[in-house]
């Protein structure tokens, strides 16, 4: 089934009841299974459960073969400029942590490839305790224009590093007390 980001986001949320879910994670090797109660690996789990729910649910959808590059998935397989949609997700008792970009690399890209600033961005917050269960907080989807803000020291909120500009970083778009908040159009 083809869908858009906004019915993904409507299934998984609305209609699967994802928020407020909990789980954990396994690990087992000969007879001896563990719950792993680091949260090193939660972000790429939850990214690998979503491509098992995708399936499940039969929603139509290719996987980017390089893990490293953007997007994450395309919902739009007959389009690779339409249905972009990248994942991000993020200990909620910590905030966003995450980069929404590289900066060079994506600044380049819209020379060419303009559309990706219409992609989506479908964030998971989730909390773990300390018996290793996660529960998932909150879900959004948003652009990246709803995720970026400017900063004390740039127009664009960025990880830097030995005066060199690497990342950029999200606002903390959910909270009432973020002194930067997101953009308001692209």
């Amino acid at each position: 089934m083809k869908v858009t980001a906004k019915e993904l986001y409507k299934k998984l949320v609305e209609d699967y009841n994802i928020v407020g879910e909990t789980g954990n994670i396994k690990f087992s090797i000969k007879d001896l299974t563990i719950v792993v109660k680091t949260k090193d690996t939660v972000g790429n789990l939850i990214q690998e459960w979503l491509k098992a729910w995708f399936l499940q649910s039969e929603i139509d959808f290719e996987e980017n073969t390089n893990s490293q590059t953007f997007p994450d998935f395309l919902l739009d397989k007959d389009n690779h400029k339409k249905g972009l949609l990248e994942v991000k997700s993020f200990d909620f008792e910590r905030g966003p942590g995450f980069d929404l970009a590289n900066f060079d690399s994506y600044c380049n890209s819209l020379l060419e490839n303009a559309y990706r600033l219409d992609s989506d961005y479908l964030i998971l917050a989730y909390q773990m305790d300390e018996n290793g269960v996660i529960s998932i907080k909150d879900v959004w989807l948003k652009k990246i224009w709803e995720l970026a803000c400017s900063s004390g020291t740039y127009p664009l909120k960025v990880q830097e590093k030995k005066n060199v500009i690497y990342n950029i970083r999200p606002s903390t778009w959910y909270s009432d007390r973020t002194k930067f908040k997101p953009f308001t159009s692209k």
